[in-house]
């Protein structure tokens, strides 16, 4: 599932392209997604686009009409831009295309349509079932050392699992909390609430430092997700622990021989990769 690094590149693309832009047509091809299409989707000619914004793993289009398009890209979801030397015909899983007045459109593809796209009253989107919820973002100042403590105190379970709690923080998805454990030199398996505040503090820090430097190289490609020209993202190949089962892990003493290299363990039915010398 595409994660923050790789929603915020997505944006950043659409960014380039959206703002001040009328929409000419959104053409849908199926009912819906995860969630059947708002009937409303299908009327937007003639509405601009204001901006492009980011919550959670959410894209957010905002719109002229006072409403916000809502877009999560689920498992395998990917947004490309088309322009109008290069005519985009349909695929099999090309569920909505908005068409803008200039003639670029933008592809939502979805092979296995865990994705979804809705409406929302723009001033009511804080109080909406999919935002309602959710936690600080982890770059923003509300995410800090004394407000992941606070939140970590109570929980019994795991770090990894705490900190990829939507409730606790948004984005860090599985590889990141992988990798920004590993930074902070953090067993995935110790429990929240045993986390020492130095390690509190340090892990906060790797946090919002993995999530820029995979931002800055266009997010992580390990299947579906491309960036909206179709570029792959590039993280996947600075990868400190995580899909590096058996090698050895970076700026570590650990020899493979003695401890068998980075470790893959089952967490909340995801894979956590970790360093048994350096996190133990």
């Amino acid at each position: 599932m595409p994660e923050l690094p790789e929603v915020e590149t997505v944006c950043r693309g659409l960014a380039k392209v959206l703002p001040g832009r009328s929409i000419r047509a959104v053409k849908l091809h199926r009912d819906g997604m995860r969630f059947p299409f708002p009937p409303a989707l299908g009327k937007l000619a003639h509405v601009k686009i204001t901006g492009i914004d980011r919550r959670a793993k959410y894209i957010l289009i905002r719109l002229g009409n006072d409403q916000t398009l809502i877009v999560h890209l689920g498992m395998s979801g990917r947004l490309v831009i088309h322009d109008d030397n290069n005519k985009h015909a349909p695929g099999k899983h090309d569920h909505m295309i908005i068409e803008l007045d200039n003639g670029v459109s933008i592809v939502f593809n979805d092979p296995r349509r865990f994705g979804l796209a809705d409406l929302a009253v723009t001033k009511d989107l804080e109080d909406h079932k999919l935002f309602a919820h959710l936690g600080p973002e982890p770059l923003e100042k509300e995410f800090s050392e004394k407000y992941l403590t606070d939140k970590l105190k109570s929980k019994k379970i795991a770090i990894k699992l705490a900190i990829m709690d939507q409730q606790v923080v948004v984005g860090v998805g599985n590889i990141y909390a992988s990798e920004a454990l590993f930074q902070s030199g953090i067993d995935p398996r110790r429990a929240a609430n045993a986390v020492k505040p130095a390690e509190i503090k340090k892990l906060v820090s790797e946090i919002k430092a993995v999530l820029k430097k995979a931002i800055k190289a266009g997010g992580s490609s390990l299947r579906d997700y491309v960036q909206t020209d179709g570029e792959l993202g590039y993280f996947q190949h600075q990868f400190s622990v995580y899909d590096k089962e058996g090698q050895k892990c970076q700026n570590c003493t650990c020899t493979i021989k003695k401890t068998g290299g980075v470790q893959r363990i089952t967490q909340g039915a995801r894979s956590t990769f970790y360093c048994p010398v350096k996190q133990a």
